[in-house]
């Protein structure tokens, strides 16, 4: 049975998605427990804001390492490792007995997640054929968009009703489902490239597909930070800047999340058919969006559209730059290229969170939604920028992956 032939793994692709389902919501949980986690520990709120900033740091500097320390190993047991170090991580941030010790306990979690998304990443396209990868990728990046819809408004309802500590305990105690669901239900797959006799890889370096794969890379920095300078401090935005009730920030953030579902169908159905002006449209939705709440945050009605219209503009924007990655990279460079995706996603959400505290400190919340607002604006141009250079040599918008192996010199 061919490739093409095998049915559809939605058993072995759900179980991914439910692993990052959990990973997202873990790393994001500070995001809605701002006040009371800076209450409980004695410090600030830009400081467990930072605490975003801390995790994605150490994605950043440990994901591609790792994932070329690790590249010989089973894909399924070092997903297994890396979800046992997570749910650990998870468990020293509930008992946490100081900001210190929850500074460690996020390290180690970034650690984990790093690796997690430096494998998981590419795990679709091991499992399916190239035709496929749109679908796989949108089933696998439920995950992230279901945290949203899910994971975060229950954490933090969780939080708010029982403790943050509680919220962190239960993340653990999933990942240790997870764990048996992975053992059960993730297929196995061999992730490195047969080669024909007389045949090499080139070097990732010399890989043809490597400029298209940094360029996507780049612009997931650029889109990722602008969101996430705002998005980190959403609480405060919606309870002092837009002057929203406690209980209703988790009202929000869960209609931010299910926008946002719908935003990731959206992508598939429009990314496949019309996948450059699908992104054109959702950057220019997102900066519409947080423009809008920006000059009407005393409109309560207004904030409600506008979180629902920014929720599902940028639901679908991870898929469609993450299909985009894996369809110009070639299968030599896709691992690579799924741990420098990781590495530029998480430089976005640590750089954002970090330049948001700096923002937040001098003005409050005034100033960030205008700062995405303009990263979308710059995404923007730096796509007409490279298609205009692309056209100007001939090259068409849209190609197929180049296989990255060579004949040996005679």
């Amino acid at each position: 049975m061919t490739s093409s032939d095998r049915p559809f793994p939605w058993v072995g692709l759900i179980t991914l998605a439910a692993a990052i389902f959990v990973l997202v919501t873990s790393e994001f949980l500070p995001t809605g427990l701002l006040p009371i986690m800076a209450s409980d520990l004695g410090v600030t709120e830009p400081q467990i804001g930072l605490l975003i900033t801390i995790f994605a740091g150490t994605v950043v500097l440990t994901a591609a390492p790792l994932a070329a320390l690790t590249r010989h190993y089973s894909r399924k047991s070092l997903l297994l490792a890396v979800l046992g170090v997570f749910a650990l991580a998870n468990v020293l941030a509930a008992i946490a007995p100081s900001y210190e010790v929850l500074v460690g306990a996020r390290v180690l979690g970034g650690l984990a997640h790093g690796l997690f998304w430096a494998v998981a990443g590419a795990y679709s396209a091991h499992l399916v054929p190239r035709h496929q990868l749109a679908r796989a990728v949108a089933v696998t990046s439920a995950g992230g968009t279901i945290a949203f819809v899910l994971g975060v408004p229950l954490g933090t309802a969780l939080g708010l009703v029982l403790g943050w500590r509680a919220a962190f305990g239960v993340i653990a105690a999933t990942v240790v489902v997870l764990v048996v669901a992975v053992i059960a239900f993730l297929p196995t797959v061999e992730h490195r490239v047969s080669l024909a006799t007389g045949e090499i890889k080139l070097p990732v370096r010399r890989d043809p597909t490597m400029p298209s794969v940094i360029f996507i890379c780049v612009l997931v920095v650029i889109i990722v930070t602008g969101h996430n300078v705002f998005y980190t401090y959403i609480a405060p935005f919606v309870l002092d800047t837009a002057g929203f009730a406690p209980e209703s920030l988790s009202i929000l953030l869960f209609l931010y999340g299910g926008a946002g579902a719908i935003g990731l169908v959206l992508a598939g159905v429009v990314g496949s058919r019309y996948p450059r002006g699908g992104l054109y449209g959702m950057f220019a939705g997102v900066m519409l969006a947080v423009s809008a709440l920006a000059l009407f945050a005393g409109v309560p009605v207004l904030v409600v559209i506008a979180f629902v219209i920014w929720g599902t503009a940028f639901g679908g924007i991870p898929a469609l730059l993450q299909t985009r990655l894996l369809r110009v990279a070639s299968p030599n460079v896709r691992d690579v290229g799924a741990a420098l995706l990781t590495t530029s996603f998480n430089i976005g959400i640590g750089g954002g969170a970090a330049i948001g505290a700096l923002l937040y400190s001098i003005s409050g919340t005034t100033w960030l939604p205008w700062v995405e607002a303009g990263a979308l604006g710059l995404g923007i141009v730096a796509l007409l920028i490279m298609e205009s250079r692309r056209r100007a040599r001939g090259v068409p918008l849209t190609t197929r992956p180049i296989t990255v192996i060579e004949a040996e010199s005679p």
